[in-house]
């Protein structure tokens, strides 16, 4: 009975799985009973020291209340401390018993029995005390105190400490022994786990061998397979999965030759094929370029027509704005000029109105000169009385002749200023009426300006109309030309790839032998006509070469013109050796 791959690996999983199990679970229950060993001496030393040690405790009391005794004078702290001594002697007594109970060995025994032995030394020299205590013999109870009570109180201390001191021991014994019991178990799992793994290896290698073999088996005839060696054929008696890899490998080169044979056959007439449409879409492919040429060479007139007129417009536009700022300008000078008139005319009148001051200052003078005149002649009447107010006349009177010609060539600068004020304002007036003549000129040129603006607008917007029209057949021809360009391209693919595939079946070899492979040659592809010259695109103007500068509407995405493709490389005549092994195909 031969079993399957699954069934051999399931089964291999399932052992290994058991040993590992086994293995591990030897360890961890050794393991676990080794823990559970270690807390339970640690649980019973614990005990053993904790009793001990409260044990050597209650003995160190009683002796320090038996000294107290000693030295005490006063009945009822003797009374008292002994009361305490009895029952703490009775505590020791407890202790002791439960220290027998826990001991599980003749050293803790014999321990156990020199500690009871030097507590009934203690305990009769303590009586001792006691009874030169009672009998008034204070100085003979110290003195057995120190010679006879506290050496055996010490010994019986020493006997404790030293059963302390060997439970401590006990217990250092006893967890070395179950960390030696642990290192045992772990020796015992690594040999375990050793041997597991030699086993596992061996099982290993047979398992892979017994895969191995076939799979080398199944690659080299992969191998024959993809050599185009289609001709092996044996028979398969093994029933698990590598012969059914097997078998079906065999089916598949059978099922391969007999598509192979399929192809050769159906290869020549796809050849044939697409020779023909190879020729057909290259000649339509010529023609469709030679009209796209044409199209783009006057869709490049067209841009430099617009580019024109547009310059003259942009030139027009910018005219108008050149008239529009003189005309602003000429206006502003106007207004000024009419101010500085209006101002001239406040100045003169300010000048008549000083002419007239000046007058009157003039009237005040000559009246005061006459007042001086007749003060002069009041003092000359008077005297020698008037003569200081003489004096005084004289300079009033000598004051208004000096203001009087004051006023006077005042009065004349004045009427000079007025003079030269006025002929000003005449210029002035004049300037102004110049100004308006100079703003009605140049409205009239910014009017004559706009009138052509709007002309040049109107006709770059046709021109514009006109160009995105022929922009957009252009576009659609170069479309054309792209899809005929594709469509030969994979024609020429087409059959390649048919050429490639009747190469590569050719390879293919056989059961029938070389008879099998022979294959009608396949119709040699019709000439294709000769390429028609691809006119060169003229070269536009630096003007119309940006797009951007157009102010023709935008085109829409959809009508953006494809990337014209290379002429691939599958587009050109098969070469004479391609042929050539088409036919011996």
């Amino acid at each position: 009975m031969q079993f399957r791959i699954a069934h051999k690996l399931w089964l291999s999983v399932l052992v290994l799985v058991l040993l590992l199990a086994t293995v591990v679970g030897f360890a961890g229950l050794r393991s676990a009973r080794a823990q559970v060993e270690s807390d339970a001496i640690r649980a019973a030393m614990k005990e053993r020291v904790d009793t001990a040690m409260v044990w050597m405790g209650l003995t160190r009391d009683n002796a320090t209340r038996t000294l107290a005794t000693v030295i005490s004078s006063d009945p009822a702290v003797e009374a008292a401390l002994k009361d305490d001594m009895a029952s703490t002697s009775e505590q020791i007594s407890a202790l002791q018993k439960k220290m027998q109970t826990l001991a599980d060995s003749d050293t803790d025994r014999a321990q156990i029995a020199k500690i009871a032995q030097a507590r009934s030394a203690m305990a009769q020299a303590r009586d001792q005390v006691r009874k030169l205590k009672a009998d008034g013999q204070q100085a003979e109870a110290v003195a057995f105190v120190e010679k006879t009570y506290r050496p055996a109180s010490d010994a019986y201390l020493k006997t404790l400490g030293d059963f302390l001191r060997l439970q401590q021991q006990a217990e250092q014994d006893q967890l070395q022994r179950v960390a030696d019991s642990r290192a045992t178990t772990i020796r015992v799992g690594v040999s375990a786990m050793v041997l597991l793994m030699l086993a596992i290896g061996a099982g290993a290698f047979v398992l892979i061998r017994s895969i191995q073999q076939p799979l080398q088996k199944a690659n080299a005839l992969a191998g024959r397979i993809a050599a185009g060696d289609l001709s092996q054929h044996e028979e398969i008696a093994r029933q698990d999965e590598f012969g059914e890899l097997l078998r079906s490998l065999y089916a598949m080169s059978a099922a391969l030759a007999r598509t192979v044979q399929q192809v050769r056959h159906s290869t020549d007439s796809i050849a044939t094929a697409s020779a023909e449409i190879a020729s057909g879409n290259h000649d339509l492919s010529a023609r469709t370029e030679q009209t796209s040429s044409n199209l783009q060479q006057t869709a490049a007139a067209m841009d430099q027509f617009t580019s024109t007129i547009q310059q003259s417009a942009a030139s027009a536009q910018q005219a108008s704005s050149l008239a529009a700022s003189a005309t602003g300008v000429a206006r502003r000078g106007g207004e000024v000029v009419t101010q500085v008139v209006a101002t001239m005319d406040e100045i003169t009148q300010s000048s008549k109105k000083i002419a007239d001051i000046i007058g009157v200052i003039d009237g005040i003078a000559f009246q005061t000169n006459i007042l001086a005149l007749n003060a002069a002649v009041e003092a000359a009447r008077a005297g020698e009385q008037g003569r200081g107010f003489a004096v005084v006349a004289s300079e009033v009177r000598s004051l208004a002749g000096r203001s009087a010609e004051a006023a006077k060539e005042i009065k004349q600068l004045i009427g000079t200023s007025v003079d030269r004020v006025e002929a000003g304002s005449r210029l002035v007036q004049d300037a102004g009426t110049t100004m308006q003549d100079i703003v009605q000129s140049v409205q009239r040129v910014t009017d004559m300006i706009g009138e052509i603006t709007a002309a040049s607008t109107e006709q770059s917007a046709g021109i514009a109309q006109v160009n995105q029209s022929v922009g957009n057949l252009d576009q659609m021809t170069q479309q054309n030309a792209a899809l005929v360009e594709e469509s030969a391209a994979a024609a020429q693919s087409l059959r390649e790839q048919a050429e490639q595939l009747a190469q590569v079946v050719a390879t293919f070899k056989l059961a029938g032998g070389p008879a099998a492979m022979a294959a009608a040659p396949a119709p040699r592809p019709a000439p294709r006509p000769p390429a028609v010259a691809r006119p060169s695109a003229p070269v536009r103007l630096p003007a119309a070469a940006a797009p951007a500068a157009r102010p023709a509407p935008a085109r829409p995405p959809a009508a953006r013109p494809l990337p014209r493709p290379a002429p691939p490389s599958a587009a050109k005549a098969p070469s004479a050796g391609a042929e050539g092994d088409w036919e011996s195909f």
